[in-house]
């Protein structure tokens, strides 16, 4: 049976949840997850539903249907092939540890996803991406290239066709006009000391500070730098035993996870924006294994 993902966001109404599972099964399809929400404060609607078509009705007739169903509830909505991998571009700068671990998860299927290329402004990673039969592509940035740069990059998404840029640590500030066009398909991951802790050593100033809490954040982004909606984050506690390199460490680990977390709930369609925030659904119990083979 093929499986697919139907996602809406409208208006809060009565009757969103009957009509959705009154189209499914007059098409022959059954519900195998759904998550709801309906926010109070920005009157919307969020629903996430999986299902599978029993009777074998194809993509193209089950998004032709649900139109009239999505009418009258003004809703943004969309259908998509489970087995589908996103494709992905992964930017890096000289900081490979969300790399590695984007590479490992990948590779042993934990991250389901088609990468389709690596950019970066620097040579480090080159062989390491060679030797996974992945596309590098060496895009160096200054003041004066940024504008031919970007243009480079937005070729290298269009051609490959991919659904999301991961930023794994790209030490580059990206421009308005590439946040506007790739709006809510770019992921960023950082510390989550920004802003109390900035410049080139955040894990230093924060030891010195005695911080007993270091964590992760990831989140799309925007104009504004490091303040798009938030999708993951986590933390770890630390003690006044341990060292700036510790704090380091740990702090890798950390953004790795987090990094992986968030782009595990974007590719299985449970992130969905909500003004400057997000409605992130979980994944149901038992459903991560299925997810993680989709």
């Amino acid at each position: 049976m093929a499986s697919f993902i139907l996602t809406v966001t409208c208006p809060a109404q009565r009757g969103i949840v009957a009509a959705i599972a009154s189209f499914l099964a007059r098409n022959g399809c059954n519900i195998t997850d759904s998550s709801q929400f309906d926010d109070a404060q920005t009157d919307r609607f969020f629903m996430r539903v999986s299902f599978a078509s029993e009777e074998g009705v194809a993509l193209a007739a089950l998004r032709e249907g649900f139109a009239a169903v999505a009418e009258p509830f003004g809703m943004e909505w969309a259908i998509h092939d489970a087995a589908r991998r996103l494709k992905v571009v992964i930017m890096v700068s000289r900081f490979g540890h969300c790399l590695n671990d984007l590479l490992y998860r990948w590779r042993i299927g934990a991250l389901p996803i088609d990468i389709v290329a690596v950019i970066s402004n620097h040579l480090d990673y080159q062989k390491l991406v060679v030797n996974h039969d992945i596309p590098f592509h060496y895009i160096r940035v200054t003041k004066e290239t940024k504008v031919a740069a970007e243009a480079q990059q937005m070729r290298i998404v269009e051609e490959t066709g991919a659904d999301l840029i991961v930023l794994a640590r790209y030490m580059q500030v990206l421009s308005d006009a590439m946040c506007r066009a790739m709006s809510g398909r770019i992921i960023n991951i950082h510390h989550s000391f920004l802003p109390s802790f900035k410049g080139a050593n955040p894990y230093k100033q924060a030891f010195e500070r005695g911080v007993k809490l270091i964590g992760a954040t990831s989140h799309y982004v925007t104009a504004d730098l490091d303040e798009g909606p938030i999708i993951e984050q986590d933390t770890i506690r630390v003690t006044h035993a341990q060292s700036p390199e510790d704090y380091v460490s740990l702090g890798r680990d950390v953004e790795s996870q987090v990094l992986a977390r968030a782009i595990h709930a974007h590719i299985h369609r449970r992130v969905f924006l909500n003004d400057h925030k997000t409605v992130v659904f979980p994944a149901s119990p038992g459903s991560f294994a299925s997810e993680r083979m989709g």
